[in-house]
């Protein structure tokens, strides 16, 4: 089909390759992306007015369209800051401790722990969670640090968060931009990003299995004071770092007057000072805090064991409605949404009410400063698409908006190989280049779209593809293979220097999508 380019095509184009090239050079595309905008939309119109409009239009567009992914984000942060605050969530991972005894079934028990509380809740509680409470007890059992944070990095920056397929924030994003069902992105995703891992998490324990040791407790004592002495204070000491959770666990809130009435005294003590009714008092919150804690530990696996059991159930009989993605994200956000108040009137019968509001607002606040980036970038591919141009342009709402990305392949497709591994390895490529800029997400919007653009053209399905480009940018920008991304975090720690983390993951991970890409090619 021959396709006639105008003025505003060549305009978008060069956007994109502007937003490319800032992205290697890892700098932020925000100002590209709503520059693009205003250019774009102001030569298709050739109006200045339509142009100014359309930089807040597209931003309009894009938040209306994503503001789903960003309050079940929310929720399940506030959910976990509430969590946090009794001391649940690190005693939701203690049982795992009891069979970490070596450094293989470490290694395995990182991996497992991180993957799993990862596709629940992201990797960004995961870390700290994980941090303050596997970790030592991985590196007393001969794991050595930087196997410690190859596991967490693999599994939950990468594995967990590129296939994202409980949240489906990333599926989310990238069905959007490609015009095509999330649920077929979000299952495609979860298959590539478990052979990626699979394969990475081999090769890395292959190759850190000879520094293993024989557990000792000497081990975590050389471990913390090499710590001290190479990075300062241990990042995962530090009160704000997240290592332990706010406000600490029931246990550690025992007062000082409690610990001392709760010693046990001598029966001279006893006769002389008798326990004081304030201090039993104490003594008894501190131990219902503790059960609490216990009671959240348990109920907060067991609901979601149950929700996947419900979609699993859904998905392979008759026997319960099928949920799709709009409706499996609902359920997400409404059971964290119920758990948080209950675990807020726990912490505070009095004020549970005041408390639940400021965890909602701690979790929107997260949810906007992760992933506020992406509304701006969207924006400036969603007028290259037909389903949102006419929105962002001011158009009718009957009027049908210019499709120019899709003109551009069009126009390009007598050029480009006809060959369904080249363009797979191509939206590979430039998903990892979108991730250099180190969140992950914000290159979601254009592999999509290309996704959408490219597959009729060569003959594949475009869901597929969209999920190619998922995993190129995550597991780039979303922590593996970006050191100033939140391998960050991973490699505080673990204690170990992140730019040789990244190093490490480099082989194991890039192996890892090559294959997933290429079977990917030959299966969907």
């Amino acid at each position: 089909m021959d396709v006639s380019l105008t003025a505003a095509h060549w305009v978008y184009l060069g956007g994109i390759i502007v937003i490319l090239g800032t992205m290697l050079m890892r700098k932020n595309i925000v100002v590209p992306a709503v520059i693009g905008t205003f250019l774009t939309a102001f030569v298709f119109s050739d109006s200045l007015v339509t142009g100014l409009a359309s930089i807040f239009n597209a931003s309009l567009v894009a938040a209306r369209e994503l503001f789903n992914i960003f309050l079940i984000i929310s929720l399940v942060t506030a959910m976990l800051g509430a969590l946090r605050q009794m001391g649940a969530d690190r005693l939701m991972v203690a049982p795992f401790r009891r069979v970490m005894r070596g450094g293989t079934s470490s290694f395995i028990v990182l991996a497992v722990v991180t993957y799993t509380i990862s596709l629940f809740f992201w990797p960004t509680p995961a870390v700290p969670l994980i941090g303050a409470v596997l970790i030592p007890v991985a590196i007393r059992a001969g794991l050595p640090p930087m196997a410690v944070g190859m596991a967490i990095a693999i599994c939950g920056q990468g594995m967990a968060l590129s296939s994202d397929y409980i949240i489906k924030v990333a599926p989310g994003l990238s069905a959007k931009s490609a015009g095509v069902d999330p649920d077929v992105v979000a299952d495609r995703a979860l298959v590539m990003s478990l052979i990626v891992g699979v394969t990475a998490l081999l090769i890395a324990y292959f190759t850190q299995r000879r520094h293993m040791r024989r557990p000792a407790p000497e081990l975590l004592s050389d471990w913390e004071s090499r710590a001290e002495s190479d990075f300062g204070k241990p990042v995962g000491d530090a009160p704000d770092s997240g290592a332990t959770p706010t406000g600490g666990g029931a246990i550690d809130r025992i007062p000082a007057e409690a610990a001392t009435s709760a010693a046990p005294p001598t029966s001279t003590a006893v006769l002389a000072e008798p326990v004081t009714a304030s201090a039993r008092q104490v003594i008894d919150d501190t131990f219902k805090s503790i059960r609490a804690a216990k009671t959240f530990a348990v109920l907060v696996p067991t609901a979601y064991l149950a929700f996947i059991v419900y979609l699993m159930v859904g998905k392979f009989t008759d026997l319960v409605p099928d949920l799709k993605g709009g409706d499996a994200a609902a359920m997400v956000g409404g059971i964290a949404a119920l758990i948080l108040f209950a675990a807020a009137a726990t912490n505070d019968k009095k004020g549970f009410l005041e408390t639940t509001s400021e965890h909602l607002i701690d979790g929107l606040v997260f949810a906007f400063k992760a992933m506020g980036i992406v509304i701006p970038i969207a924006g400036f591919f969603f007028i290259g698409n037909g389903d949102f141009s006419a929105a962002i342009l001011g158009l009718p709402a009957d009027a049908t908006g210019p499709t120019l990305l899709f003109d551009l392949v069009n126009a390009a497709q007598s050029h480009l190989p006809q060959n369904a591994f080249v363009t797979s390895f191509g939206i590979l490529a430039i998903g990892m280049i979108a991730g250099l800029e180190g969140s992950g997400f914000t290159g979601l919007p254009l592999t999509g779209s290309l996704a959408g653009a490219l597959g009729p053209a060569v003959g594949m399905d475009p869901a597929t593809l969209a999920a190619i480009g998922q995993m190129g940018n995550i597991w780039s920008g979303g922590g593996t293979l970006v050191a100033w991304s939140s391998l960050i975090a991973v490699a505080g720690f673990a204690r170990v220097p992140v730019l040789e983390l990244a190093r490490k993951c480099f082989v194991p991970v890039v192996s890892g999508l090559v294959l997933s890409t290429a079977v990917s090619v030959l299966i969907f």
